[in-house]
Parts: structure tokens; C-alpha cells; sequence
């Protein structure tokens, strides 16, 4: 009742203030914009994260009243429930994996035709085991001055691992949802490491974890420290505030962020269905105006809202988490083993390096990682993995809202692409494993990794065949 009456108040106060401006030209543009509205009542669907922060911000700094919309925000209990209820028209929009709009569009669990125009934030991310494995982990971690040489790799708990292969006993470890940016990092960090995270073969086997050395399985992120509490799983990756939420509780220590697996990975993204954007394109181009306003606040003169950001996101209708643990990374920092904070500037990046830009180049490195475990069982063409970045991810949409915002003074030009951008970032080098990272070719991409699908290999009955 209480977010019900406040949406009406701010909508009461959003019309009265136009009522009331004197100045005429202002009141004709405002009607204007108003009338070019497909839909101006809009419900956004997002999950307790700290990357979910471009929405609060947009709701509670006024950007989407500016543009004549009238929003509610609304957590929702997990991804599927939060993409089903876009697919069916519940939700007009939502914080999204990035993998979801690209997961539904190939048919992989839900179908359905999911498009992108906005890139939520770089970064964001950890993985973090539990006391018990930290400890097995750490004889075989290097250290300097008596802490760990950051990045830690997964060479360092493999040998755990096959100590509880011996025992007969499985090792487990959460990620959020199968086509999460958590699964593919989580993976890409374990096979960095020589283990096996296991694959894919639908739709017979969907589990992920044919020829498995480590067990993943599916947490709602809130519900990752309780798991691995509970000695349900050893470990996890999830998003903050969540492995700050370990530290805090003593229960689990951060082993390494996304930004050390790949500097400045992409991370979530501002999903709609096809059909939605299709029926309500200025409407659609209002809400990237208002969040691109939202990102360039929250990484505004070095981060310095940011304080006010985690006070907002710590209000239980967003994350919900104390404010101390909101801010040990969204602040600048980041603690991994209890009194070991580390400053990490870029650990949650919403505007800059091009932060919001969706490239064509991030949707197909996440292509590549379904191929690779099995998500996408038979062998495509690089043209392939071109026409699916280029059906879901939407950068004509968004260079647009850029432009307007651009001409009324509200964004400098200098923040964005070029009109001449083609959409594929430069070999990004910054993985942990070193290997480089070129979007315009992914199957000679893909045959660098020596655990993985490559090729024309695929998965049948259980076996990896050429």
C-alpha cells in the first residue's frame, strides 16, 4: 500500500509541477514529450543486487518522470520468475542477466524473442568458498607478506577437490541461474584452473554437470551465504552484496572478483521483449535516456555519489542489506579474507569505459561460453554468433537516447561512441588464463581453450564426439 500511494504521489507531483512551470516553452515541450508516449504507467522487474542500482537511481533521482514516465520497481524472487513475467507481459521491463536476452532468443530453457539496448554495469561479481574450503585452499595459495598474491586461481583448489574425489564425495558450488554471467565466470575460472565445471546437452540433459569435477547448481543470489552456510554447497559466485555478506557474517572468504577473471566483463542488462519494444519504441527510448542519466550519476567526479547510491540500495524495497556491506564494494574497495580490503575502484563500474554501450562484441563472447559447455550443442558458423548479437543486442537504440540526451545538454558527447562504431571492442586481453579475446571470430576463439566444446564436437550420451 505504502510503494502504491507513493507512486500515485509522485505522479500527483510530476503533473502538478508541469501544471505550474511558467515558462510556456517548457510546458509545450513536456506535453510534447508526453504525447509521443506509446505507455507512460511501466512496472521494471529487478533482483536484490547492488548492479540493479541504475533503475533505483533513475526512480528515485526523477530521470524517468523527466522523460514523462511513471515507473514502478519491483523485486522479484528469482531470474525465471523475472523473465517469465516480462515474456508474459507482467513486467514491461527488467534487470537481466546478460545472458537471458541471448539464452531465450536461441531457445535455451525459455523461447522467446529478447532484445537489449542498455549494459547495466562492468564488474560486479565474486566468488567466494567457505571457511572450511578456504582453509584447505590457502596451503596452496602464494603469499607475500603473509596474504594471498592476488589473482588467486582455481590451480590452488583443485587439489581439494580431488582429495574429496578420493573420498568419493562431490564437490559443490552455487551460480544464480544456467545462463548467468556467474555460470560462465565460474566455469571459465574452475577450467582456467585445469577442473572441469562440467556439460550441457539439451534437451535430454540440461544439468550441466556431465564429466564434472565441481558441481554447480542454481541459488537465488540472497539465498547464497544461508547455502553455503548450511554446507549445501563449498562455494559460490554471486554479485554483492552477497560475498561481502560472507566476510561480514564470518562464514566465507571472496577468493577472486570478475574484474580479475576479465577486466571490465559485462554484466547485467536492461532486458524488454521484442514485441514490447516494437509496440512502444518512444517509450522504450525514454527509459535508456532515463538510465544512461542514472549510470553517469553513479560514476559521476570518481564515484562520489556513490555513498548516497549504497544509502538508497540499502532500503529493504532494494537490496536490503546493511549499508557497511552495500558499501564494502560499491564504495571503492573490496575485502576478500576478513580485515584483507583492497582498493578496487572499477569492482562496480556504471558509466564509464563505455559501461552501457551494448556491443556486439560482449554478447558473443557469451555465445562462446554456451558453445563451450554445451548450451548450444551443435557446431555454428561465426555468422551465426554475429546474427544472434545483432537480433538481441540493440546499440542503434541506445546511441539514439545518447544523442537526445546529448542535444538537451544533459550528456557530453566525448562519454560515447562514435557514429562510426562498429560494435566489437578490440582484443581484450585481460583474462585470467591470458588467452585473448577477438568477438569477430569465436570459433578460432574457441579452439584455444583445452577444456571445452570446440569445432564440430558435441555432446551425446554423455560423451564428447567429433
Amino acid at each position: 500500500m505504502k510503494e502504491t500511494t507513493m507512486f500515485t504521489l509522485r505522479k500527483l507531483t510530476s503533473a502538478l509541477s508541469v501544471a505550474l512551470t511558467a515558462t510556456t516553452l517548457t510546458i509545450c515541450s513536456a506535453a510534447n514529450a508526453v504525447e509521443n508516449l506509446e505507455k507512460e504507467d511501466l512496472k521494471f522487474g529487478f533482483i536484490k543486487l547492488t548492479d540493479m542500482a541504475p533503475l533505483a537511481i533513475a526512480y528515485e533521482k526523477g530521470y524517468f518522470e523527466d522523460e514523462g514516465l511513471f515507473v514502478q520497481v519491483e523485486a522479484q524472487a528469482n531470474w525465471k520468475v523475472l523473465l517469465d513475467r516480462v515474456i508474459n507481459g507482467e513486467l514491461d521491463g527488467a534487470h537481466m542477466l546478460a545472458g537471458q536476452p541471448l539464452g531465450a532468443t536461441i531457445g535455451f530453457g525459455t523461447k522467446a524473442d529478447i532484445i537489449t539496448a542498455f549494459s547495466m554495469d562492468l564488474n560486479g561479481n565474486a566468488i567466494t568458498v567457505s571457511n572450511n574450503i578456504w582453509a584447505q585452499m590457502k596451503a596452496h595459495v602464494p603469499m607475500e607478506a603473509s596474504k594471498p598474491i592476488h589473482p588467486i586461481k582455481a590451480s590452488s583448489l583443485k587439489p581439494v577437490v580431488e582429495k574429496y574425489k578420493s573420498e568419493g564425495k562431490p564437490f559443490n558450488m552455487g551460480m544464480v541461474f544456467p545462463v548467468s554471467t556467474h555460470n560462465y565466470e565460474l566455469r571459465y575460472w574452475l577450467a582456467a584452473g585445469g577442473l572441469n565445471p562440467g556439460y550441457y546437452a539439451p534437451p535430454q540433459d540440461t544439468s550441466g554437470k556431465i564429466d564434472a569435477d565441481v558441481l554447480l547448481s542454481v541459488t537465488p543470489p540472497p539465498q547464497m551465504p544461508a547455502t553455503m552456510e548450511a554446507d549445501t554447497i563449498y562455494g559460490y559466485c554471486v554479485g554483492e552484496p552477497w560475498n561481502q555478506q560472507a566476510v561480514f557474517k564470518g562464514i566465507g572468504v571472496p577468493v577472486i572478483t570478475d574484474y580479475e577473471i576479465w577486466k571490465d566483463n559485462p554484466e547485467k542488462v536492461f532486458g524488454v521483449s521484442k514485441a514490447w519494444a516494437d509496440k512502444n519504441p518512444n517509450t522504450h527510448l525514454a527509459v535508456i535516456k532515463a538510465l544512461i542519466r542514472a549510470a553517469i550519476w553513479l560514476d559521476a567526479d570518481n564515484n562520489k555519489n556513490r555513498p548516497e547510491a549504497v544509502k538508497i540500495l540499502s532500503e529493504s524495497k532494494y537490496v536490503g542489506a546493511d549499508y557497511d556491506v552495500i558499501a564494502n564494494s560499491m564504495t571503492g574497495t573490496f575485502e576478500y579474507e576478513k580485515g584483507d580490503k583492497r582498493p578496487m575502484p572499477d569492482f562496480n563500474t556504471f558509466f564509464r569505459n563505455k559501461a552501457t554501450y551494448p556491443y556486439y562484441s560482449d554478447a558473443i563472447w557469451y555465445l562462446t561460453q554456451m558453445r563451450r559447455w554445451g548450451q548450444i550443442n551443435e557446431p555454428k558458423s561465426d555468422a551465426w554468433f554475429m546474427e544472434i548479437a545483432k537480433k538481441v543486442y540493440r546499440p542503434d537504440i541506445y546511441m539514439k537516447a545518447a544523442k537526445e540526451l546529448i542535444a538537451e545538454g544533459k550528456a557530453n558527447a566525448i562519454d560515447f561512441p562514435l557514429d562510426n562504431e562498429s560494435g566489437f571492442k578490440p582484443p581484450q586481453k585481460d583474462f585470467i588464463d591470458n588467452i585473448i579475446y577477438d568477438g569477430s571470430h569465436p570459433n578460432a576463439y574457441l579452439s584455444k581453450f583445452s577444456i571445452g566444446l570446440k569445432g564440430n564436437q558435441k555432446v551425446v550420451g554423455g560423451k564428447i564426439i567429433d
